[in-house]
């Protein structure tokens, strides 16, 4: 899903993300709610931001990658944890690409997620390279996702790619 946000662009640079697991629902600019067998997971895009909310039987879990005030998590190269029943990992890199590079990929990202049936991206109003997108998707046992968040001005696309699945238990 493809939708053109009503909003100023917030988030200025790369360098202006922070993440944070955990948090309680923000207000979203635009959500999509999906059921991933027995998984209910919500995109939620907040300004030049993501939000994931993810429920199962086992409980909840929440990645956010924004500008959050006062945070004093940046935005981490990796993360290995535990939450509840789940490991949860996540990885981030920031890509900086020349102009017409930066164009090229853009496009080709919001094509990708504008017709995935698990895919919603938000276009800020002004560029039509200034977005965030991602896509999720469910296999071997697990919930999988992936976001872009685009900076034109600087030429940069932050990419994460998260992973949640049930802990598995040591052999004995």
């Amino acid at each position: 899903m493809l939708t053109t946000l009503n909003t100023a662009y917030t988030d200025t640079r790369a360098a202006d993300l922070a993440w944070a697991l955990g948090r309680e629902p923000l207000p979203a600019l635009a959500t999509l709610d999906l059921e991933l067998s027995c998984t209910k997971l919500q995109l939620r895009l907040l300004g030049a931001s993501h939000q994931v909310l993810l429920e199962e039987e086992r409980g909840l879990c929440s990645e956010t990658v924004a500008c959050i005030p006062g945070s004093s998590t940046p935005l981490p190269l990796g993360v290995a944890e535990r939450v509840g029943d789940w490991e949860y990992e996540f990885a981030a890199r920031v890509e900086t690409l020349s102009r017409g590079s930066f164009a090229g990929r853009a496009q080709e990202l919001l094509a990708l997620v504008a017709d995935h049936p698990n895919g919603l991206a938000g276009v800020f109003p002004g560029s039509p390279h200034a977005f965030t997108a991602m896509l999720a998707q469910r296999y071997e046992g697990q919930v999988h996702w992936r976001t872009w968040h685009a900076y034109p001005q600087d030429g940069q696309l932050v990419a994460t790619r998260t992973r949640v699945g049930v802990r598995v238990a040591a052999p004995a």
